[in-house]
């Protein structure tokens, strides 16, 4: 009982850890709706379980290797900057609307759950955290199957129902939402996601050294309560 007390914050705080995820759940849940959005979130949890069984059933050894590989970073931020092009400058369909008539647009359930775990499975950031939630956890259950698949559960079902309560408040959203603030909503949310992208490549360019040095620096020069 005391695993699944202690898995809980860790799954309410890994729904409100700040990425592309994030913002994309809450436009999807938006613009498209909360079914739509919970496809979409569907695929996102799907890939968390991939990189879970991985990170535990897989060499450990390898997935060290392959978390810390630039290559990989930059792979990850490249798609992710092209990601956030291509949504900053896609244009919306219009949807026709007037007094007695209202044309719903149509959604490809398949591609938001697909949009979902590729968009969740190509941040390299995501293994590297189930990768260390594994090797820190695992010692402290006892290396026990059982009580280790009961934690990692709590966790992805936790994170589940708090999307499910962001979900919930995005769409109350919905009837402000004017093709106007649509548009802008699509491109914050594009240029957000390119800013990731930049970022992830960055790990992957900048030596892991001066990476270290950075933050130290930012570290020393952040003021201490």
């Amino acid at each position: 009982m005391s695993d699944i007390i202690n898995a809980i914050p860790i799954g309410v705080g890994l729904a409100f850890m700040i990425g592309p995820v994030f913002f994309v759940l809450l436009e999807t849940s938006a613009t498209k709706g909360f079914r739509a959005a919970v496809i979409f979130d569907l695929g996102v949890i799907l890939a968390d379980i991939v990189f879970v069984y991985f990170a535990y059933y897989g060499s450990r050894t390898l997935l060290e290797k392959i978390k810390d590989d630039p290559r990989l970073f930059i792979l990850g931020g490249g798609l992710l900057f092209v990601y956030g092009l291509f949504t900053y400058y896609k244009r919306r369909k219009p949807i026709i609307m007037d007094k007695d008539l209202v044309i719903v647009e149509k959604h490809n359930y398949i591609n938001l759950f697909l949009k979902g775990f590729f968009l969740n499975f190509i941040n390299i950031g995501v293994l590297a955290f189930w990768l260390g939630m594994v090797v820190v956890a695992s010692p402290n259950l006892g290396l026990d199957d059982a009580r280790i698949f009961n934690y990692f559960t709590t966790i992805i079902i936790a994170y589940f129902l708090t999307d499910l309560i962001k979900i919930l408040l995005a769409k109350q959203l919905k009837n402000k939402l004017t093709p106007v603030v649509i548009r802008k909503i699509k491109r914050g949310m594009g240029i957000a996601l390119m800013i990731f992208g930049l970022v992830l490549a960055a790990k992957g360019l900048i030596p892991k050294n001066t990476m270290e040095k950075i933050d130290t620096v930012i570290e020393k020069n952040i003021p201490k309560s």
